[in-house]
C-alpha cells in the first residue's frame, strides 16, 4: 500500500532511513552447542562431510565481534547515526561488550533468534520457547525488550501470530516494498491483532558480498548510493519511502569493505529531507500516522 500523499516523518522528512546491523557472530552452529554440524565457511561456502569443529571458521566469526564492531561503532559515531541491531540472542550474550557498547549508544535491538538459526523446521510449542527466550536474553543483555523480528529468513505459519503474543510490535521478514505496512495475525482465541510490517531489504545488503557474482566494495557502495539517490527522488515526486541498509560484523567490518560504508554515509548525510532513525522509531511513527485499514 503506497504511503498516504500528505504522508511526512517527524521531522518533515520524505524518506526514512534504517540502518540494520546484524549481530549472528557466537550463535551461529556449532557441534560445540549441540548441532549436527558446523556452519559453512564463509566466503567459500564449504561443509565438511563430517560433524567437525572447524575452528577457523568459527575464528572468521569472532573477528566480526572482536575487529569488525569496532569500525561499525566508530563510523556510527563519526556520523553521530542510530541503527538497529539485530541480533541473535546468544551472540550478544557471548559478547558482553558489544552489548554493552550498543546499551550506552542507546540503539535498538532487534530479535534475530536465540541462536542464529532456522525456524521453519519448529512445531509451534518450539518456535513459542525460541521466541521467548529470545526476547529474555535480549532484555536481560540490553535492558530493553524487543520490539522487532527478524527470522534467519525462512519462518513459519505460526511466526507473525507467535511474536504478536510474546509482545513485538512489528516484524521485518517481508521483501515487498519501500514503505511500512499493516497486517493482521491471527490470534489464539480466535480473533486478530494488528502488527506493522517494516520492509527488509536483500539487494542492498552486505551479503551481496558473498554472494555470486559478489560484489567489490566499489560496486556495493555504487548500488546502495544509486538505491538511496532513487528513493531521495521518488519520496520528493511520489510519496515518502523508506531505505533499509543491511550489514554484518564479519562482512563489512572487513578493511577492504568498511571504506564503503563510511562513503555511503558521507552521502546520505549530505542530503536534505533524510531522516535516519532506528526501526523501532519508525515503526512508531509509521503507526501514529497511519490509522489502522488505512
Amino acid at each position: 500500500m503506497p504511503a498516504p500523499d500528505d504522508f511526512r516523518w517527524p521531522d518533515g522528512s520524505r524518506l526514512a532511513l534504517s540502518i540494520v546491523v546484524n549481530v549472528e557472530e557466537g550463535a551461529e552452529h556449532n557441534i560445540r552447542d549441540g548441532d549436527k554440524g558446523p556452519e559453512p565457511v564463509d566466503e567459500l561456502g564449504a561443509v565438511p562431510k563430517k560433524p567437525m569443529r572447524m575452528h577457523g571458521s568459527e575464528s572468521n566469526y569472532l573477528y566480526g565481534i572482536k575487529a569488525g564492531a569496532p569500525r561499525i561503532l566508530r563510523i556510527l559515531d563519526q556520523h553521530g547515526i542510530e541503527a538497529t541491531w539485530t541480533a541473535a540472542a546468544l551472540a550478544l550474550e557471548r559478547a558482553p561488550e558489544l552489548a554493552a557498547a550498543i546499551r550506552a549508544r542507546g540503539d535498538e535491538v532487534a530479535a534475530h533468534g536465540y541462536r542464529w538459526t532456522h525456524q521453519f523446521w519448529m512445531d509451534e510449542a518450539k518456535e513459542r520457547e525460541f521466541i521467548t527466550k529470545a526476547a529474555d536474553s535480549i532484555e536481560r543483555t540490553i535492558g530493553t525488550r524487543p520490539s522487532g523480528w527478524l527470522s534467519r529468513y525462512l519462518h513459519t505459519d505460526n511466526t507473525r501470530r507467535l511474536i504478536a503474543e510474546a509482545g513485538f510490535s512489528y516484524h521485518m521478514d517481508d521483501y515487498s516494498d519501500d514503505f511500512p505496512f499493516w497486517d493482521r495475525v491471527e490470534t489464539a482465541d480466535g480473533q486478530s491483532k494488528p502488527m506493522i510490517i517494516l520492509p527488509y531489504a536483500m539487494d542492498s545488503n552486505d551479503m551481496k558480498f558473498w554472494l555470486a557474482p559478489s560484489l567489490t566494495a566499489k560496486d556495493w557502495l555504487d548500488y546502495a548510493v544509486a538505491t538511496f539517490d532513487e528513493l531521495h527522488a521518488e519520496s520528493q515526486e511520489v510519496g515518502a519511502r523508506m531505505m533499509s541498509l543491511g550489514l554484518h560484523l564479519r562482512i563489512i567490518g572487513r578493511p577492504g569493505r568498511i571504506g564503503a560504508f563510511r562513503k555511503f554515509l558521507d552521502h546520505v548525510t549530505a542530503q536534505d529531507g533524510v531522516w535516519i532513525a532506528c526501526r523501532r522509531k519508525i515503526a512508531q511513527a509509521f503507526a501514529e500516522a497511519v490509522p489502522i485499514g488505512d
